[in-house]
Formats: C-alpha cells, structure tokens, sequence
C-alpha cells in the first residue's frame, strides 16, 4: 500500500516565545515492512538551529530552536510510505512465563533500540508503579494468561478484551490520565487503550513497548475523505521469536511489524513520553495549545484532496532541502 501522509501541527501563543527548544519524532520508521520514499519536515519560522538525530529508542528525530521573538509556530512533516501486508500469526509456541524467565533477554526482539527487554517491564513517566501494583489490573490481564498459554495468543486475547471492554470517546480522558482512570472509567482513545494493555502486560511481569504512528481509515459511507480529519494513533508491541509483534486495541488488529498494511509506524518507547510526535521547552509564551491537522490517504487519492504530493517534483526521491509543499488553507482539532 502506497500512502501519503501530512501531519500539521500550529501553535499561537499568547504572548511571545522568546527562545524555544523542540524535538520532533515525525519521521515514520524506515525497514520492518515499511520504506519511506519521500519525507519532508518543514518549520516556520525558520528555526535559528536543526539537527536529524536517532534517540536512545532508535526513532529518527529532530531538533531544532529558536533564539528570536516569535508568537507562532507551524510544522508540517509529509511522507510517502510504502506498506506491506504483515503476518497476522507469528511463532507463538513458548508459553508466556517461559518469556518471563528469559528476560531480560530474548531473541527477535533486539532492533538496534534498547539492547535488553529491560525498560519495557519496568515503571515509566505514564505507566507509573502504582499502576503495575493494581491488583485489579492484574486480574485484568491474569484472565488472558492461564498456566501455559502461547505468548502471543495471550496478547491477541488482552487487545480483544480491551476492544470489547473500553468504549473509545474522544474527551473523556488527557494526555496526561492515568491508567487507573481509564481502568475505572472504561473509555478513553487509543494512548489510553495502548497505556492499559502495557501496564496489564508489565503487571504480570511481561514486556511491552508503546508505539506511535498512523493507520488509514475510510470516511463514512456516502462521504469524501477530507483533509485535515484523520489523527496520530497508537498502539502496542510485544517481542516475539520473528521480532516485533503488534498489537493494536483499538481497532483489535495485529501483526508482525504492524498491526495491517494501513498502518504506519513512527515512533516507539516505553510509553507517550518516548514517542510524543512533537514536544519543547518554551521561555516566554503564556497559554497556548497545539492545533493538529492529520491527512492519510492513499497516493492514488492525494491529488484530489488538492494537496501537493509529498515528493519533489523531479521523482520519488528522500526529500531534504527546499519547501515544495504547500500549506493547508484549515486547521482541524488533533483526536489523540
């Protein structure tokens, strides 16, 4: 599947920035059942300092800074992604307490990031230690891991779960709820959902890392796609022999290297903090709040969306350099 992908984000702040440091994860992962062909991220103002970098996770980032006065803020990241059709099944023959005592090493899962499966057990900024103490959450995820069963049958069994038990409800939850909440609450959006099944996991004892991304949906039936409607997502994946297996409760879609072919991965770590799309320290600036504008769309749709293609008009080259894509003309509200 070939997809184009703009992700805009727009900041107005209430009184001027006066020097401002970012980092940008908006670059999709290369390898592992996806290529990017073309990306291009694109910053006005222009920032006084960038640099590409690859974090301790192994995502590709960007920083960049502003040393003037400014009071707006615009980032436009646009790609084109070539996606295959992951395995729905993996080898799953190991029972999950025998991945239990291997840890903190096992095979498949070494992907150049964290050289042991040791910070995806552990406590983290959104997965907190209270969480993996619940009793209640272990429970949860003890009824998806009777004595013997297959790693990853277990895991397909907890993202059912959760897809059958949480009702999805944009506003219900922030950025910043904890798993808690949403266990008690029962709704929330997919970093909720993807929060729960990693603190389920890791309350067990069990790895699980939180991945950021994209998946292409369809509007409703009778309406056009629109620019600017779609959103960021997240999901879950787990080690498994064959790599990295993927886990998606939101949709209850899985797969190796990704949850299906519509999905596109951008980012992983131990949870949101690792893998925020774009974050920053600000001096200056008062009250402000990310407006987020999200278009996915197959290639073959792009042109009539009236958007220009996220390649330079000499050929499906990696992209770097001069700012050949247009701005959209609207905003619309981001959908964690």
């Amino acid at each position: 599947m070939l997809l184009c992908i703009r992700h805009h984000t727009h900041y107005r702040y209430e009184r001027p920035v006066v020097r401002s440091h970012h980092l940008a994860r908006l670059r999709p992962h290369d390898g592992a059942g996806q290529s990017v062909l073309a990306w291009r991220l694109t910053v006005r103002p222009t920032p006084a300092w960038r640099s590409d970098e690859v974090d301790p996770w192994h995502n590709r980032c960007t920083r960049f800074d502003f040393d003037q006065p400014h009071q707006t803020l615009d980032v436009w990241a646009d790609a084109l992604v070539q996606t295959t059709v992951p395995a729905a099944d993996a080898d799953d023959d190991a029972a999950w307490e025998q991945v239990r005592a291997a840890l903190p090493f096992f095979p498949g899962a070494s992907d150049g990031g964290a050289p042991t499966l040791g910070p995806w057990v552990q406590a983290s900024t959104y997965i907190p230690p209270a969480a993996l103490r619940s009793s209640a959450l272990r429970q949860y995820a003890q009824a998806c891991f009777a004595p013997g069963t297959g790693w990853l049958q277990g895991c397909r069994e907890l993202a059912r779960r959760i897809h059958h038990d949480w009702t999805y409800t944009p506003g219900a939850t922030r950025v910043d709820s904890s798993v808690l909440h949403v266990l008690r609450e029962r709704r929330g959006v997919c970093q909720d959902f993807s929060h729960l099944m990693i603190a389920a996991l890791r309350s067990l004892g069990l790895p699980a890392r939180y991945v950021s991304g994209y998946v292409l949906t369809q509007p409703p039936p009778g309406q056009a796609r629109r620019v600017g409607t779609d959103a960021s997502h997240a999901w879950v994946a787990v080690p498994s022999r064959a790599g990295w297996y993927h886990l998606d409760p939101t949709h209850a879609r899985w797969g190796l290297q990704r949850p299906s072919e519509a999905h596109v991965v951008l980012a992983h770590g131990r949870d949101y903090a690792d893998a925020a799309p774009l974050g920053g320290v600000l001096h200056g600036g008062g009250r402000h709040a990310p407006v987020v504008a999200v278009t996915i769309a197959p290639a073959d749709e792009w042109a009539a969306l009236g958007l220009h293609p996220p390649w330079p008009p000499s050929g499906l080259s990696a992209a770097s350099g001069a700012d050949y894509n247009a701005a959209p003309s609207s905003f619309a509200p981001d959908q964690p």
